[in-house]
């Protein structure tokens, strides 16, 4: 139903004439295996530092991101992008988590209201507490100003 959504939101907004303004700092909810909230900000046009508290049925993460923003498809305000940070967590109640993290994602911003819609993916590495290799996906849809 996600998936279908999103595809529904971007199509509708590829094919609509985009002039807005890109924003600067955006904050919304982060939904995948688990709910979250995120922001993001703009250092500059292409430079972004996001961070999300991310919870999940087994416990939850607060996660800092640096990023690399570039247009996509040659489509005004959408862009694709990567970067890489660390997270700290709980996991089960009884590990506490540290990591790795690195981010590859696309995202738009409407013209027509102050709303940006993104959908990444965010592999992390636990070195401590629940070790090993996570992979997670997410939808973030934020209010941007």
């Amino acid at each position: 139903m996600k998936k279908i959504l999103f595809s529904i939101i971007l199509v509708v907004g590829l094919t609509t004439a985009s002039y807005a303004q890109d924003y600067n700092t955006g904050i919304g909810l982060r939904g995948g295996y688990g709910w979250g909230i995120t922001a993001k900000h703009f250092l500059n046009q292409s430079n972004a530092i996001e961070g999300f508290f991310y919870g999940y049925p087994n416990g939850f993460n607060l996660t800092g991101l640096y990023q690399f923003h570039n247009r996509a498809f040659d489509v005004d305000y959408l862009r694709w992008y990567y970067g890489f940070g660390a997270h700290i967590g709980n996991y089960s109640s009884s590990y506490f988590v540290f990591g790795i993290d690195g981010i590859i994602g696309i995202e738009y911003t409407f013209s027509e209201a102050p709303i940006n819609i993104g959908l990444d993916f965010n592999p992390h590495v636990n070195f401590t507490g629940y070790t090993g290799f996570m992979p997670s996906a997410a939808l973030s849809i934020r209010y941007t100003f």
